[in-house]
């Protein structure tokens, strides 16, 4: 007989006497179990108990519906789907099956990567300039933080609302790949020896670095509320601007001052280490912002009325403030030209940017006539690009399963 008085028993508050009854358990009889009583008939069964309206045909938790038909594929759609979402097949949005099966095969681990040259440079009195040195500890700050707030803004806001079994499996897949980045801005600080409470605490520190984050979090904060939900107007467009900011801008333009500065540092081989690891965030930080956009574009179709002139114009101001925001970064972070680089070349590279996130969801250029002053920045995106497998790991590293030996 179990002892409920026992402390080993593991309980963390005592149950109550009628508890006790329901649920003791006598070994000696167990082989001749008496019959459950039948329920009260006050009390209703479990197949006519209803979730709360909050989680009804939203969350996946809702209750078994025994012969039902079937899922049908136009059944599915990416918001407001009242179809059980515990199916993942069959597939209505193959793209975002064919994203999550690339990045599983994308898979990398911080770890592989060495950081000896980095270490013997970082601790080197003549390595790095001080420029150098501000540079690396300012990104990591941010960076270090902004995955966190993108993990963050996934599993507690986003995943709650997007009503499709197969892109549910690549954002699982993403929040995974966002732990691993934030991994492994630690393993560089821990490798470099930097003051750990002095990068993970800039964003909280350093006005540069926290303004980014400050513009990014009221948007989690809607959607996290417990008693959102969608399926009007007004909340469907505050979904949907919610992606925007985050697919979008946060990891389509906020992140990109910090990438080509760290991606530039190994250019000219220093710094190498870090490089390589930024390399592969950016890699995987692209194929999160062209599933974002795809799941953007998708939504439109499926709601045309929430893509209205209004919302458009609100849309473009938003990405032109983040222009500014990112430019203003440039500056604050290198205040002199270094690497061959310098602020006023980043403020066309960011403008040049917003004209193809505009042209990804549907918007109009708004700088007309930039170029791209970093044209090499589009071959570190290129996941074809091999690199010698004698000095470092070939860039479409994939996991043996996914390797074709033909």
């Amino acid at each position: 007989m179990l002892n409920w008085d026992d402390p080993l028993a593991g309980l963390t508050t005592r149950p109550t006497p009628a508890a006790k009854a329901a649920f003791t358990l006598d070994f000696e009889s167990a082989a001749e179990p008496a019959p459950m009583p039948a329920a009260p008939a006050s009390e209703p069964s479990l197949d006519s108990v209803a979730l709360p309206d909050a989680a009804a045909g939203a969350t996946g938790l809702e209750n078994i519906e025994m012969g039902a038909r079937r899922i049908q594929v136009d059944d599915k759609k990416i918001i407001n789907c009242r179809a059980d979402l515990n199916q993942l097949v069959p597939f209505k949005y193959h793209w975002a099956w064919q994203k999550y099966l690339d990045a599983c095969a994308n898979h990398w681990m911080p770890q592989e990567i060495n950081m000896n040259a980095d270490i013997a440079l970082w601790k080197s009195a003549d390595g790095l300039t001080e420029d150098e040195r501000t540079i690396i500890k300012r990104n990591l700050g941010f960076f270090s933080t902004a995955d966190s707030l993108v993990a963050n803004n996934l599993v507690l806001a986003v995943y709650r609302h997007i009503t499709n079994p197969e892109c549910r499996q690549y954002l699982l897949r993403q929040a995974f790949e966002e732990a691993l980045h934030t991994h492994a801005y630690q393993y560089v600080v821990e490798s470099l020896g930097l003051d750990e409470g002095e990068v993970f605490n800039m964003y909280r520190e350093l006005p540069a670095v926290a303004r980014k984050a400050e513009w990014a979090l009221p948007f989690t904060q809607y959607l996290s509320d417990p008693h959102f939900k969608t399926g009007t107007v007004e909340n469907d467009q505050r979904l949907l601007r919610e992606l925007i900011a985050f697919y979008v801008i946060f990891e389509g333009i906020f992140f990109y001052v910090g990438f080509t500065q760290i991606l530039s540092m190994g250019r000219r081989n220093k710094m190498t280490g870090t490089a390589e690891q930024f390399q592969y965030i950016m890699r995987d930080e692209s194929m999160h912002m062209n599933f974002g956009i795809d799941v953007i574009n998708q939504i439109k179709v499926e709601n045309p009325h929430l893509w209205s002139e209004g919302f458009k114009g609100e849309m473009i101001r938003m990405i032109r403030e983040a222009v500014e925001i990112e430019t203003q970064y440039a500056y604050d972070t290198m205040p002199r030209g270094i690497l061959g680089l310098n602020a006023p070349m980043f403020k066309e590279y960011l403008e040049f940017i917003a004209n193809r996130r505009c042209a990804q969801i549907g918007l109009p250029e708004q700088y007309p006539g930039v170029s791209n002053p970093f044209p090499w920045m589009s071959e570190v995106l290129d996941l074809k690009k091999e690199k010698n497998f004698f000095e470092t790991r070939v860039t479409e590293y994939q996991t043996g399963g996914a390797l074709s030996w033909d």
